[in-house]
């Protein structure tokens, strides 16, 4: 993946799940560029540590609260721009933190002992599973086997595809690189060549539906994770499968994926007479595929229910992980797990939590409260605009940085905010999730980004389904959700 600004964890998550084949050792970049390289992150770098020197010193913080808002900003600046590679940036943060004192080690190092970070690890183990044994081709087989027979209809095959696989992958990058090679085999058969509508709209359907829905799903996607982790860490709060599902899947799930659709059909309408399909053979379901269903499916049922045994998704997930590596049962080999389970994304998971546990412990979370607060029109017993206020804030930031960093800087400000409106802090906690899966261009979403290079679509057609959507999900869906909120009593 190109390394672009704004897109810094797509390489994280196209490493994380990509199958690893044999291939010759990459040519190191030459000195002069990763010199460059270096300059620009150590100038960026320099740039932070003043602009907040000067802004602290300005409104007369202390120097504790000083030092620890310049490695907060250094860090999400060199993760969002690009100019540090993932774990280095990360690393560094956590080497910064705890050797200038910014917070204790345990604060620091906090994510690791988190649930979203084992519930990261316990997908991309089962990830891997679903390669491996075959299950993931023989699901998309029995999906797509005699439902394209218009072009509306593929469009919908492949969004509910990528909306129904989120249930059982939790990694939204794997699901892209599952999916987009079957979907661009489908659009070689149905004749949509390179640069068709067809093929540019199966291709962006595979990278919206597989993020912007799924945020609505727990245990799908990154954001969701670092949500989790962070109100559990930071507030005691222990997010419920099915009341988190309950809340946004209606609107932000399935009535989007309902507009999706329809919008990729109306941005890139496809006319052509789609060429006839070959009957598909299938082999009879092999010992290791059946093993696996059931273990998805005794995965999923202890998602849903988790309101009523109070076990969390991420141990279920570690669960089914264990299982998967049984020796008895064999779905992931210890070569498997080392080749495949990669460490970045983990690691960077651990940073984007560790952050979030600096900003709360430092205070920084409570100081940039003071000055949200003061700036924002907040104030209890005006519901529509606090909810609008924070909605605008969290866009603000999205924009400035890549979508999965929003939870593990918003949180830490959650309690505060919580405060200024009158509202529960679950719902401000909850209120993320409309601003995080709505996606205005295509680097906030790093998997977006990776599904459109490897389906070849350029990023005009990427923006132009982003703001089409964004806007309709601005204009429509999130009015719908706000009364969906009343309704199952979230909002007064």
């Amino acid at each position: 993946m190109p390394a672009t600004p704004g897109r810094a964890d797509s390489r994280t998550e196209s490493r994380a799940d990509a199958p690893t084949a044999p291939s010759a050792p990459p040519k190191p970049a030459p000195l002069a560029g990763r010199a460059t390289d270096s300059i620009r992150a150590a100038l960026l770098i320099a740039a932070c540590i003043s602009a907040v020197w000067i802004a602290g010193h300005a409104v007369g913080a202390p120097a504790a609260l000083i030092w620890a808002g310049a490695l907060v900003a250094s860090t999400v600046c060199c993760w969002a721009l690009g100019v540090l590679p993932e774990p280095t940036a990360t690393l560094l943060f956590f080497l910064c933190a705890v050797v200038f004192h910014i917070a204790p080690a345990p604060v620091v190092f906090s994510g690791f002992t988190s649930t979203a970070w084992w519930l990261m690890f316990g997908g991309a183990v089962t990830g891997v599973a679903l390669r491996s044994t075959g299950l993931a081709l023989r699901l998309a087989d029995i999906i797509f086997h005699k439902r394209v027979g218009t072009y509306p209809q593929v469009i919908a095959t492949v969004a509910m595809s990528a909306v129904g696989l989120a249930f059982l992958m939790p990694s939204t990058t794997g699901r892209v690189l599952l999916l987009m090679p079957i979907v661009l085999a489908l659009a070689e058969r149905l004749g949509f060549g390179p640069g068709s509508n067809g093929r540019i709209g199966m291709v962006l359907t595979v990278a919206a539906a597989s993020y912007m829905p799924p945020t609505s799903i727990l245990p799908a996607n990154i954001p969701n994770s670092v949500l989790l982790g962070a109100a559990s860490s930071l507030y005691g709060i222990n997010l419920s499968y099915g009341s988190y599902l309950l809340l946004h899947f209606p609107i932000l799930g399935a009535l989007k994926t309902v507009v999706l659709v329809w919008l990729v059909c109306r941005l890139f309408p496809e006319t052509r007479t789609m060429a006839a399909q070959p009957a598909a053979t299938r082999t009879a379901m092999g010992g290791q595929e059946k093993t696996l269903a059931i273990i998805l499916a005794l995965a999923v049922a202890g998602f849903a229910t988790d309101a009523w045994h109070g076990v969390s998704p991420a141990w279920i997930s570690l669960a089914a992980c264990i299982i998967c590596l049984l020796p008895g049962v064999g779905l992931v080999s210890t070569k498997a797990l080392t080749e495949q389970v990669h460490l970045i994304p983990l690691l960077y998971v651990a940073g984007f939590l560790g952050l979030g546990a600096v900003v709360e412990s430092t205070g920084l979370g409570t100081a940039i409260s003071a000055a949200l607060l003061h700036w924002l029109p907040l104030a209890p017993g005006h519901t529509v605009g606090n909810v609008g206020a924070l909605g605008a804030m969290g866009a603000v930031l999205g924009l400035m940085s890549t979508l999965p960093a929003l939870p593990a800087v918003l949180t830490p400000l959650a309690r505060d905010l919580a405060s200024a409106t009158g509202l529960p802090l679950e719902t401000v906690l909850m209120l993320q999730v409309p601003v995080f899966s709505t996606v205005f261009f295509p680097y906030q979403s790093p998997p977006i980004v990776i599904a459109m290079q490897l389906g070849g679509v350029g990023l005009r057609h990427g923006t132009r389904l982003c703001l089409s959507l964004a806007a309709i999900t601005v204009l429509v869906l999130l009015p719908l959700d706000f009364l969906w909120w009343r309704l199952l009593g979230y909002l007064p």
